[in-house]
């Protein structure tokens, strides 16, 4: 029978209602937990389906059907290991170990992904694609889901989640640079891509590695929580009626649909219709160098305009540059790399803000509920994510397909890169619109939070002087 005394955290927990400031080496490492996470989920979200079609030779049809089975694969994936981490509680606490022990699985089955033997034939290609995409998926939700819920654990204080969201943007945002600058020039040069994609995902993983023993040594959990390991009727019970974390949930599937739509057209949209794979370096470091920017100023904006009000307006701007991205004429590159900044401010400051919001719809499933579920919470949140990526991705594909792309032709038809350029502008400006919509109506503000977080305290301190007396 699970316990339900109250449980201390495993590390430097406090008896506050929110634990002190955090020091810069959990920032640092906690950012350098994405940077791990993202040398396999970015590597695959930026290449993997020009791997698929223009180095395995599977149709961008097939390809999109493969992306859209296999991401909502990882949904669920990611359900099964938000109740594996809720179950769990060791010296480590309850998210670290599987940095310690998942990580490498991970990392290995990055590399098995961008290796498709070359002598299979067309339907051995296609399974083996499924097969180690799918198993791929499961790794990272076993990483990722403890990763994702470990930020509610370590601080309860608004600013200072705010901080580790900026963090860890700036962690996605330097392994997407990295991505950029190493294995774009392979796509272009490479005499045998295979191979050099091989040898650099397996440098990846060595790398990788490093990073998450570096998120494992500098991570603590600090938060008190009452009951150790969650039974799935608790866990149930907390999202039960958490309206907060439905909205979020439905804004997130909309704004990454779109996201997600218009990364993986990213080097179609530089290579074919600016006329220079080259252009793929610059559109990320534009949009994605944004992220160093506005990452640290997303507490200011928190302080200043609210979460929710931060998240609408980052969101009108990246409505706006992706309209911008879809009428960008080809003929002149240097607008549509404004808007592709653009975009990046709009997108940075709401991917901060998401995972900030994230964490304080736990402290409302624990308000109504009496139980912390951070892996459940994140799971669900993360579930929704998968399918924003699985559908943005698959509409990617279906988008090249429905234009006339042809894989390895030496040229694209006319109305072939104007159809990308549509579809890589105007998918995304639709679906954030609705993230966006969503979000105005958003009722967890600071001052509801805050006054959750106390009486969550209050009830933990009458609860254990009618303990101490009994």
């Amino acid at each position: 029978m699970t316990s339900t005394a109250a449980v201390p955290a495993p590390a430097r927990a406090t008896s506050g209602t929110a634990p002190g400031r955090l020091r810069l080496r959990s920032y640092l490492g906690y950012g350098a937990g994405d940077a791990a996470n993202n040398l396999a989920f970015s590597m695959t979200s930026m290449f993997l389906l020009v791997y698929y079609t223009d180095v395995v030779g599977i149709s961008a049809a097939a390809a999109g059907t493969l992306f859209l089975v296999v991401r909502v694969w990882d949904a669920f994936a990611d359900m099964y290991a938000g109740r594996v981490v809720d179950r769990t509680m060791t010296r480590w606490g309850k998210f670290r170990p599987f940095f310690l022990f998942g990580s490498l699985p991970l990392l290995l089955l990055s590399v098995a992904t961008f290796t498709v033997p070359g002598g299979l034939g067309g339907t051995g290609k296609l399974v083996y694609a499924y097969v180690t995409y799918a198993a791929l998926g499961l790794a990272y939700s076993l990483v990722n889901i403890p990763y994702g819920s470990l930020a509610s654990a370590m601080t309860q204080a608004s600013d200072e989640r705010a901080r580790l969201a900026g963090f860890r943007m700036m962690g996605t945002a330097a392994t997407i640079l990295l991505l950029a600058f190493v294995v774009t020039p392979q796509i272009k040069n490479a005499e045998n891509l295979q191979q050099s994609l091989t040898m650099t995902t397996l440098l990846f993983a060595v790398i990788g590695f490093g990073l998450y023993m570096i998120l494992f040594g500098t991570s603590r959990e600090t938060v008190q929580r009452d009951v150790a390991k969650v039974s799935l009727r608790q866990s149930l019970g907390t999202l039960r009626g958490n309206r907060p974390l439905l909205m979020l949930c439905a804004s997130a599937v909309a704004f990454l649909t779109g996201m997600f739509t218009l990364q993986t057209l990213q080097l179609y949209y530089a290579r074919d219709v600016m006329g220079d794979a080259d252009y793929f370096i610059v559109l990320t470091l534009v949009s994605t160098g944004a992220m160093f920017v506005v990452s640290p100023l997303v507490p200011r904006l928190v302080r200043r305009f609210g979460k929710r009000g931060s998240y609408v307006g980052s969101g009108v701007v990246a409505v706006v540059a992706s309209i911008g991205i879809a009428l960008a004429p080809p003929s002149v590159p240097a607008v549509a790399i404004g808007f592709f900044t653009l975009y990046g401010v709009g997108l940075a400051a709401v991917n901060v803000l998401m995972f900030a919001l994230e964490a304080d719809t736990v402290e409302y499933g624990e308000w109504r509920s009496g139980v912390r579920t951070e892996g459940t919470t994140y799971a669900v949140f993360s579930f929704t994510r998968k399918v924003g990526q699985a559908v943005g991705g698959a509409a990617a594909a279906y988008g090249l397909g429905l234009v006339g792309y042809v894989g390895l032709a030496d040229a694209q038809a006319p109305a072939t890169l104007d159809g990308i350029r549509y579809v890589a502008g105007f998918v995304p400006a639709v679906f954030i619109t609705v993230g966006v919509l969503i979000m105005l109506v958003y009722p967890l503000t600071e001052k509801v939070h805050a006054q959750m977080v106390a009486e969550v305290a209050k009830r933990r301190a009458a609860r254990a002087t009618t303990e101490a007396g009994a």
